[in-house]
């Protein structure tokens, strides 16, 4: 008995040093990520509550920047086209991604393997690669309408709005086949045993089981057409300004509380989306 306390007595407290080392410095490396992610955000949010139009000095408290963007025409009329293509992108993107999802998990044909992978492209080439070839796209079909039916054709919300459905429906279908993948699938053979349609069975059995997935998948679409930038920019036309684009246009004459305050709110209802899509996948673990 003596000596096993002389053999081990030394070695449990090395471990707990060395155990509680490495937990230190993985608390410290999260405390220093969030602090380089989220810092520049609480200074740009701060400074737009500023009084002063100089960014360096702070002048006091003031509201003035919020109240003058509920009147300013640009940003209301921005903010109008943002959402007006970010909930059509939306409800498309959510109806393709729904139903591609469900044809590459519940299917199977020659091509999956090849529809895969393309299906996977927007996700995984660069966003200015993508806002190119969409741009030459466009020019190239306009082009042929012109000739072959003398349609006259230009960039604006249309070509936005079919760029965002472009990039934003892999993603719902991304969200909405890993929602297939932990499907029950014995549940609808239960209903159409009880004499359940095809159709029946996907509307009280299937949609609802997948609508958390659906409805994450939508949140996710909205967030990412509501922000874009680059695609947006590169496909946008006379009277097709989306906020980010009335953003980028007032900066390049100075950064202003102004500007703070615009980011700042579209920074706030982008959180909230994704602190919507974070609750929705918590609920589907939790039913799972």
């Amino acid at each position: 008995m003596t000596l096993d306390m002389t053999i081990q007595s030394p070695v449990v407290p090395k471990k707990r040093k060395r155990l509680s080392l490495g937990w230190g410095a993985l608390y410290l490396n999260v405390v220093l990520s969030f602090i380089f992610l989220y810092a520049p955000i609480v200074v740009m949010s701060i400074f737009s509550f500023n009084a002063s139009r100089q960014m360096q000095v702070w002048m006091g408290f003031t509201l003035d920047w919020y109240v003058r963007l509920l009147h300013d025409e640009r940003v209301r009329l921005a903010a109008k086209n943002s959402l007006i293509i970010a909930l059509v992108a939306t409800l498309v993107s959510t109806i393709i991604g729904t139903l591609a999802a469900m044809a590459l998990e519940r299917t199977r044909f020659r091509v999956k393997r090849f529809y895969e992978g393309a299906l996977y492209l927007p996700i995984i080439v660069p966003e200015i690669v993508m806002a190119i070839a969409l741009l030459v796209f466009f020019n190239l079909a306009f082009t042929w309408l012109d000739r072959l039916f003398g349609l006259q054709l230009n960039f604006g919300l249309g070509t936005i709005t079919i760029a965002h459905i472009a990039f934003s429906f892999p993603f719902v279908a991304v969200v909405v086949r890993a929602r297939l993948a932990d499907f029950d699938r014995t549940l609808e053979q239960a209903a159409q045993d009880l004499g359940a349609t095809d159709w029946q069975t996907f509307r009280y059995i299937t949609l609802p089981l997948l609508m958390p997935g659906i409805i994450a998948g939508a949140l996710l679409a909205f967030t990412l057409s509501i922000d874009d930038f680059v695609i947006t920019f590169f496909n946008a036309g006379i009277g097709s300004t989306t906020l980010p684009l009335e953003i980028y246009g007032r900066v390049r004459r100075g950064i202003t509380p102004d500007v703070n305050a615009l980011s700042t709110v579209i920074m706030l209802v982008s959180m909230m989306l994704v602190l919507g899509y974070l609750f929705l996948q918590l609920q589907r673990r939790r039913t799972a």
